[in-house]
C-alpha cells in the first residue's frame, strides 16, 4: 500500500475537515509524558556524577522529571512540524487541563482521611502531596515554554522553508525550554532551596533538556517523516493566528 501524496498547506485552519489518523494519539501520549513528568520526577533531586563547580554553584544535581519532560517538547516539535501551531496549541491547552485536573484529585485523595489500621498516610502525602505553589509552577511554566517552543518552531519552518529540521527543533527547545526552567524553578523552591541550589538545579536541567532532545533528534526525524507520509499534509504557518489564548484548530 503507498502512502497519501503530501500536500503542502500555507495554513493549519484549512484542514477543518482533513481526516487525521494519528493526531489523537499524539495527543493522548503527550498528555501522558507530561503528567508522568509532574507526578514522578518534578520535586527529586537527583545525582549520576560529580558535580561541576562553577564559582559557588556545583552543576551535576538535577531534577529527575529531566527523563520525562524533554520527551513532551520532541512531540510537540513533531505536532508543529506535521499537523501546524494551532493543533500544537490545542494539545498545550488539553495537557494544561490534564495537569490541573491530576492536581486536583491528588489533592481530594491525600486530604481523604486514611483507614483505621492504615499507616502509610505519610509517605502517600510525600509522593502525591503537590502544594499549590508546585502546582501554579509548572502548569505555568509548561504552558509558556511549550507555546514559546511551538512558535519558534513554526515560525522557523516558514523562515527556512522548511529546511534543516534539526535547526528547527534544536532552536525551539533552546527557547521553549530556556522559559520554562526560567519559570518553574523560581517560582516552585525559591525560598524552599537555598539560592545557589535553584541556579544549579536551573542550569544543570535545562542543559541536559537540551542535549537530551538534540539526541533525539534522528527519532524526530523519523517520526516527523512517517507521520508526514501517512496523514498527507505538510503544514506551513504563514496566515496562523499565534494568539496562544485559543483552543481553535
Amino acid at each position: 500500500m503507498t502512502s497519501a501524496p503530501i500536500a503542502k498547506v500555507e495554513d493549519a485552519t484549512g484542514l477543518s475537515v482533513h481526516r487525521f489518523k494519528y493526531y489523537d494519539f499524539m495527543m493522548a501520549a503527550f498528555v501522558a509524558i507530561l503528567i508522568c513528568s509532574n507526578l514522578i520526577g518534578a520535586a527529586k533531586l537527583t545525582q549520576f556524577f560529580d558535580p561541576i563547580k562553577l564559582g559557588p554553584l556545583e552543576l551535576g544535581v538535577f531534577g529527575a522529571g529531566v527523563l520525562f519532560f524533554p520527551l513532551s517538547y520532541v512531540l510537540g516539535d513533531v505536532l508543529t512540524e506535521v499537523y501546524g501551531y494551532a493543533r500544537a496549541r490545542r494539545v498545550v491547552w488539553a495537557g494544561f487541563a490534564a495537569v490541573l485536573f491530576m492536581a486536583f484529585m491528588a489533592w481530594i485523595v491525600v486530604s481523604m482521611p486514611p483507614a483505621p489500621g492504615w499507616e502509610n498516610q505519610a509517605a502517600y502525602e510525600a509522593v502525591f502531596g503537590m502544594t499549590p505553589r508546585i502546582v501554579f509552577a509548572s502548569i505555568v511554566a509548561f504552558w509558556a515554554g511549550e507555546l514559546s517552543n511551538a512558535f519558534v518552531m513554526a515560525r522557523m519552518k516558514v523562515w527556512s522553508g522548511g529546511k534543516h529540521l534539526y535547526q528547527r527543533t534544536i532552536g525551539s527547545t533552546v527557547v521553549g525550554q530556556g522559559v520554562d526552567s526560567l519559570l518553574f524553578y523560581p517560582i516552585a523552591f525559591l525560598g524552599v532551596w537555598t539560592v545557589e541550589q535553584v541556579i544549579t538545579v536551573l542550569i544543570t536541567n535545562y542543559l541536559l533538556k537540551v542535549v537530551w532532545e538534540a539526541m533525539l533528534t534522528p527519532v524526530t526525524y523519523k517520526v516527523v517523516g512517517v507521520l508526514k507520509r501517512a496523514e498527507g499534509v505538510d503544514v506551513y504557518d504563514r496566515e496562523t493566528d499565534f494568539t496562544p489564548f485559543s483552543i481553535r484548530s
